[in-house]
């Protein structure tokens, strides 16, 4: 079973300060309630490795997510691809810019290699897309 959510977000502010906020590891490590900490592995920034703690009885320990920048069209665009024995996700970001700011689409898919990890991606995914918003929107006030 996979687990997929999109969500587009209209935001005033410019896309540059989107894309800026988007392709920081940091900024979205912060908004992700399960990223418990995160590596930095190459000098641009394009692979990262994500240590994530899920509420699921077979897993009793962080687990690291090697995700890596597969397409990257600055700053219009990027897709990632997250691998571990636990899961595989790929992710999209579209930026556009509007008449009034700029259009966020964001795309997720999930697939679980153990029991309970799509469950709680199709419980929680939402929940995390919100997470993400909040954090750029309290980006671009400041």
């Amino acid at each position: 079973m996979t687990t997929r959510a999109e969500r587009t977000v209209e935001v005033d502010g410019t896309i540059e300060d989107v894309w800026a906020f988007i392709s920081d590891p940091a900024k979205r490590a912060n908004a992700i309630s399960v990223v418990e900490r995160f590596e930095i592995l190459d000098e641009a920034q394009r692979h990262v490795r994500w240590y994530i703690k899920l509420p699921i009885p077979l897993i009793s320990s962080s687990i690291g997510v090697d995700t890596e920048e597969v397409e990257r069209d600055p700053p219009r665009y990027v897709r990632f691809v997250g691998d571990s024995h636990v899961l595989r996700v790929v992710g999209e970001h579209h930026l556009a810019s509007t008449s009034n700011g700029v259009r966020l689409t964001s795309r997720f898919t999930v697939d679980g290699r153990l029991p309970g990890v799509e469950a709680f991606f199709k419980k929680n995914l939402d929940r995390e897309l919100d997470n993400l918003e909040a954090a750029l929107l309290g980006e671009l006030e400041t």
